[in-house]
């Protein structure tokens, strides 16, 4: 396990891991074009050839993380950088429990809540009953969200020119319906939140409100993933990077370090071994 005084602990004892991922492959299987693909007996064969799928024409297997390993701790704030393709959102999936990995494990303390820029609610549904459906599915009780109901709306910030969070979300400009999901996912203490590019949205000032948030959720004893391509969000805040490109882990280690590294190599320069 890393060094708990390096990471800004008290000296007394170790943290308590809250994410465990150990030596993980994630990989997907694409169905690719093929002769009589459209056809009803070329469907048929490919479900009868389904145990050897691997081998059959047509299918193709992208591996999209690569034998990664890691330990998360209470209250980290850790952040996941990377060229696009690089494995990211991937990675936060499963950790979250939404894909399956082929090989390895992951073990969370808790239940993970991935707060991702295209999260699902209910496109035609108001803002407001949005609110409650979010809630809920986090598991806050209806008394619970009626009790923060008008913190998420005033944090979110939507109302500020209108009464939008009356209208449907289909209403509202994709920095709107970010900012509400992330006020939704924000109004409970979470025990590790994954978010994914949620903080690429917004002002000044709601990305300002939002770092608080975050600093405040990891004060509590939680744990933060960012993904993001904005390193000054990274920057702003985080404490340790996480490095992943083409789905190997490059880099673990303090966000200026890696950050250095990182930039260095998107302006042409070389690439480190796997950590």
């Amino acid at each position: 396990m890393r060094d708990a005084v390096a990471d800004g602990f008290p000296s007394a004892g170790e943290p308590a891991p809250t994410v465990v991922v150990d030596h993980v492959d994630i990989v997907y299987r694409v169905n690719g074009t093929g002769a009589g693909r459209g056809s009803a007996t070329a469907a048929l064969n490919r479900i009868l050839r389904r145990g050897k799928a691997e081998k059959a024409s047509g299918v193709r297997r992208v591996h999209a993380v690569k034998n990664v390993s890691f330990v998360a701790y209470k209250g980290e704030a850790i952040g996941l950088v990377g060229t696009n393709g690089s494995g990211k959102s991937t990675l936060l999936k499963a950790v979250a429990g939404l894909l399956p990995v082929e090989r390895g494990r992951i073990y969370t303390d808790g239940q993970p809540s991935l707060l991702g820029v295209n999260a699902a609610l209910m496109s035609d549904l108001t803002g407001e009953r949005n609110v409650y459906l979010g809630g809920l599915a986090m598991g806050m009780s209806r008394e619970q969200i009626k009790a923060r109901y008008q913190e998420i709306v005033d944090f979110s910030g939507i109302n500020d020119k209108g009464d939008f969070i009356s209208l449907p979300m289909r209403t509202y400009s994709s920095g709107m319906g970010s900012r509400l999901r992330f006020s939704i996912a924000a109004a409970k203490d979470h025990d590790v939140l994954l978010i994914d590019e949620a903080l690429a949205t917004g002002d000044a000032r709601f990305q300002k409100r939002s770092a608080e948030r975050i600093q405040e959720m990891r004060k509590q004893a939680g744990t933060v993933f960012l993904v993001s391509h904005s390193n000054a969000s990274i920057r702003e805040n985080c404490g340790r990077v996480l490095w992943l490109e083409r789905g190997e882990l490059l880099m673990d280690g303090p966000t200026e370090e890696v950050l250095k590294e990182y930039e260095a190599f998107t302006k042409g320069g070389k690439k480190p071994k796997p950590a």
